[in-house]
């Protein structure tokens, strides 16, 4: 009797071993093939077009780019019809704005860091703008490798003053902090700002300021956090040019792009109102949040006190 109901067990194993074996089983079956998910390829992107309509394509359906000729240059001469300069100094830093420390050269603007004789205002620099203004909604990127000094190579879009002002701050970047300002050990947990992120953080924000009271808020993003199959993945900003842009959709909404890849995006709690200038500038201040001042001797060094634009692009965004 015991070995009847042996082989009656025995029997009931081997037919669910069977039927295991069959369609039920899925432990055998291979997992789906991953679609294959080419690299990018940043030197074929369409100029014609932003650079994230070639990597994924957002732009609405009933809409298309049109090219603002008069805020785009491939830098082959400089163009005063498009480009200015602009003297006013930040202050409480060494900075001293002056037009011959920026123009175009081997295809390219640049901006450069030279030293003045004077004790105060020692940081000979400069800052371009453009002739046009633009306003919502468009599109404007460039492609920039900055300066490896511990200054603040900037993108941005601003009109105004610091009391009634709209701005866009695309990038500030400062790739090569000082050495106190990067050390983390003498800062509080809670200290709010990051310099020894610096060589690979896109530090980009908004300000609305109106009668004196002013609203602000960041999206930084990192080079870093960029997909595998991105080539400037986790390089600094003097190590690669970066293509750095920012999608003005409305009066309250901005979306940024690194690479050809959304990049952080900052909502407004009121409207921009104004037609923005695009501007670049290269300058430093002593505090650790802006990663302080550079050496002097530094700014004798040509390898690494200039930073380079390379192209600048812009698109309105209309009906077909």
């Amino acid at each position: 009797m015991k070995l009847y109901k042996f082989l009656a067990c025995f029997l009931c194993v081997a037919l669910l071993s069977c039927s295991s074996d069959d369609d039920n089983d899925t432990t055998s079956v291979d997992p789906p093939t991953p679609p294959v998910v080419e690299d990018i390829d940043l030197e074929a992107l369409d100029p014609n077009l932003p650079s994230f309509v070639s990597i994924d394509d957002t732009t609405p359906a009933d809409m298309e780019w049109v090219k603002v000729e008069e805020m785009s240059d491939e830098f082959d001469v400089w163009d005063d019809s498009k480009w200015f300069n602009s003297f006013w100094n930040y202050g409480n830093t060494p900075v001293w704005m002056r037009s011959e420390n920026s123009g175009v050269e081997d295809g390219k603007l640049y901006i450069k860091a030279t030293l003045r004789d004077d004790p105060e205002r020692w940081f000979q620099t400069a800052r371009v703008h453009s002739t046009a203004k633009i306003s919502f909604p468009m599109y404007t990127e460039c492609s920039m490798k900055t300066a490896h000094i511990s200054a603040f190579n900037t993108f941005w879009l601003n009109n105004g003053d610091i009391d009634n002002r709209d701005e866009i701050d695309i990038v500030e970047n400062n790739s090569n902090p000082t050495a106190e300002c990067r050390d983390q050990s003498n800062k509080p947990s809670d200290f709010p700002w990051t310099p020894w992120l610096f060589p690979t953080q896109m530090n980009s924000q908004y300000f609305i300021a109106e009668n004196s009271i002013t609203e602000r808020h960041e999206d930084n993003y990192d080079t870093r956090f960029l997909s595998d199959r991105n080539p400037n993945k986790g390089k600094t900003w003097n190590e690669a040019y970066h293509i750095i842009g920012a999608w003005w959709i409305d009066a309250r909404t901005v979306q940024f792009y690194l690479n050809g890849e959304p990049a952080g995006k900052v909502t407004t709690q009121q409207d921009f109102t104004r037609e923005l200038e695009i501007i670049w500038d290269l300058w430093t201040g002593p505090e650790c949040w802006l990663g302080g001042l550079p050496e002097k001797e530094e700014l004798n060094d040509d390898t690494v006190n200039t930073m380079r634009v390379d192209w600048v692009r812009t698109w309105k965004l209309e009906p077909k």
